[in-house]
């Protein structure tokens, strides 16, 4: 039995050396790292979050832009003086608009021409004499893949 014994002991520490050797080695690579400096210069951006309200009631315009375009199309005009009459009447409002798009092709892409076509219809009005402050753009939303393609391609205006 006393040989069993040894070959045990002989056997549990040379794991334990194992076990003590992979420790050190973790423990000094941490230190190694922790010790360096960094090059990269840590960048920090700064995000603000904007309030946008609830879209409320209906839309009081709604621009259609043709099929991969971000150019407002002949009823912009119209919108941007109904905008106008609305703001006059109540001075404190605001306009949101909401871009859309529909579920097909890249989500992404269709996403950002969503966003350029609201741009388009704020800087419109921007340049109407309508407070860049006072103008909310909300996120583009997705449209129901059965309604007709136009509805997919509009900004909705509503002034609250």
């Amino acid at each position: 039995m006393s040989d069993q014994d040894d070959d045990s002991n002989v056997g549990l520490r040379v794991v334990a050396i194992i076990v003590i050797a992979v420790v050190a080695a973790v423990v000094g690579f941490a230190v190694s790292l922790a010790g360096k400096p960094t090059t990269d210069a840590a960048v920090v951006e700064v995000v603000e979050v904007i309030e946008v309200p609830e879209p409320v009631g209906e839309a009081l315009a709604r621009i259609y832009f043709a099929v991969g375009s971000a150019e407002p199309g002949a009823d912009l005009a119209d919108a941007v003086a109904r905008a106008q009459a609305a703001l006059s009447a109540t001075p404190d409002a605001i306009v949101l608009l909401s871009g859309f798009h529909d579920p097909s092709g890249d989500a992404a892409q269709n996403a950002e021409l969503a966003k350029a076509r609201a741009l388009a219809v704020r800087d419109a009005l921007v340049a109407a004499g309508v407070a860049e402050a006072g103008i909310k753009l909300r996120k583009p939303e997705v449209t129901a893949a059965d309604g007709p393609p136009e509805e997919a391609r509009r900004v909705e205006l509503r002034v609250q």
